[in-house]
């Protein structure tokens, strides 16, 4: 049953305007780059030194906040993650903290807008939604091994067209795992790179042996689409 709108449901996406807003007018972003990661090597390296436990938490939450207020900064997020606690713990680090603010994201964006755009849609848009929603966990997961649209908004699009949280929840996180995954492994070499003054290749994800495996896994998330497709033709 579709709720009434009032006001009150849009707060949750003007606190997501506003801390975006906030993050660039106290620029922020000026952080999130090679430079200051360089910049502030020895400092994070003795807080992980004398505050392990405590820095992958409150990394998991700064990550997790970003995702949520749609901060750009992902990639250099994820290598810090891999400079500051290696592959394994960096990953899952990366992979949590931006499933959890995506799911906020999706939350937020479900229940300000969701049902009201619905109800609002017409019948393209509703047999749009349903075709989705078919196969909302294949698409959700080829969304997110392939980076085609911005990560805000594979957040924001599959609230308004009804997917269900534990879909989102699923295709989400196990579909950022290869991405952060190649970033994490860029930031576990990067102590070397800065020893030699050098920076990251960030086109490392486009290299074969990185993308071909990512093109094998999209086409694995395909088989469930194709095969309904064809069932459903064979039927008719």
């Amino acid at each position: 049953m579709d709720r009434p709108f009032t006001p009150w449901r849009l707060v949750p996406l003007i606190v997501v305007g506003a801390g975006l807003a906030a993050f660039f007018l106290l620029e922020l972003d000026a952080y999130l780059s090679f430079e200051a990661l360089r910049e502030h090597r020895q400092v994070l390296l003795a807080w992980r030194s004398e505050n392990y436990f405590l820095l992958v938490t409150s990394f998991i939450a700064l990550y997790g906040l970003m995702a949520a207020f749609s901060v750009p900064g992902a990639v250099w997020m994820t290598i810090s993650g891999g400079f500051l606690f290696g592959p394994v713990v960096g990953t899952a680090a990366s992979v949590t903290g931006a499933t959890l603010g995506a799911v906020a994201l999706f939350l937020a964006a479900r229940y300000a807008l969701g049902d009201i755009l619905r109800a609002k849609a017409g019948p393209a848009i509703r047999k749009m939604e349903a075709g989705f929603n078919e196969n909302a966990l294949s698409y959700l997961f080829i969304l997110r091994l392939v980076p085609l649209f911005p990560f805000w908004l594979v957040n924001l699009v599959p609230a308004l067209l009804g997917v269900k949280l534990g879909t989102f929840f699923l295709a989400t996180f196990f579909g950022i795992i290869p991405g952060s995954l190649v970033f994490t492994l860029v930031g576990s070499g990067l102590g070397s790179l800065l020893d030699a003054g050098m920076a990251p290749d960030l086109n490392v994800f486009f290299e074969p042996e990185i993308l071909l495996p990512i093109a094998g896994l999209v086409v694995l998330s395909l088989i469930p689409v194709i095969y309904k497709k064809v069932t459903k033709s064979r039927s008719e």
